[in-house]
């Protein structure tokens, strides 16, 4: 999906909240994601899109959320939603590697669909729940693919959403990474298999971000 111009003025954005006072202190590094130099906040408020998702994906999360409606059925997924909770039973204390791999190929199986197809704006963040409703674009894929992996148990620390832009297609894009000890991991709805992030040579990250922190990247 072609955003250029639109993460263009995130990223200005995203600059200019660097420039203001924060109520937390920032912390710079050199060997940042995809070649970066990248600097951390804990000051999540200007993510309106991914705040509205985590509350989003909470509510529907919550014990007492049921399911509306029959099942959806798809030409890949017979119920997504059960399928889902049938595969993370079956990568429950599983070897990383193998979870890695297995919700990449999962989660890629769904169709990409547009925003403006989808939900009528041209950016939307779609909740996991809302992926298995609808499908989504690259970065459903990778929130899908976060909380498939927080359910395993990996910590939102060792995990981030990646907006980067590709420079062999000139798009944005977003993609999920893992850090694992020495190895740093992404997973691409682009790439059927997962790949190390130091393999990537086209991603110029703008941002990352989780549920505790965000990073701007500069290079």
């Amino acid at each position: 999906m072609r955003r250029h111009k639109f993460f263009k003025r995130i990223f200005s954005l995203l600059i200019l909240c660097f420039a203001l006072p924060l109520s937390t202190p920032v912390q710079a590094r050199e060997n940042g994601l995809f070649g970066s130099r990248e600097i951390m906040s804990h000051q999540l408020s200007a993510f309106k899109k991914w705040n509205g998702m985590v509350e989003r994906h909470a509510a529907e999360t919550d014990p007492g959320h049921k399911r509306k409606g029959p099942c959806r059925v798809t030409v890949n997924f017979q119920c997504p939603i059960d399928e889902w909770n049938d595969l993370i039973a079956g990568l429950k204390n599983k070897d990383l590697s193998l979870q890695l791999d297995r919700i990449n190929r999962h989660m890629n199986r769904a169709p990409y669909i547009t925003d403006i197809i989808n939900w009528g704006v041209k950016d939307y963040w779609a909740t996991l729940r809302q992926f298995f409703t609808k499908d989504g674009d690259c970065e459903d894929y990778a929130i899908a693919k976060y909380y498939s992996l927080k359910a395993l148990g990996v910590p939102a620390d060792n995990m981030r959403i990646v907006v980067v832009q590709d420079t062999n297609l000139d798009v944005a894009h977003a993609v999920l990474v893992v850090f694992d000890k020495d190895k740093t991991w992404v997973l691409d709805n682009q790439i059927q298999y997962v790949v190390q992030e130091k393999t990537i040579l086209h991603y110029k990250p703008l941002y990352s971000i989780n549920e505790n922190a965000w990073w701007l990247h500069r290079m």
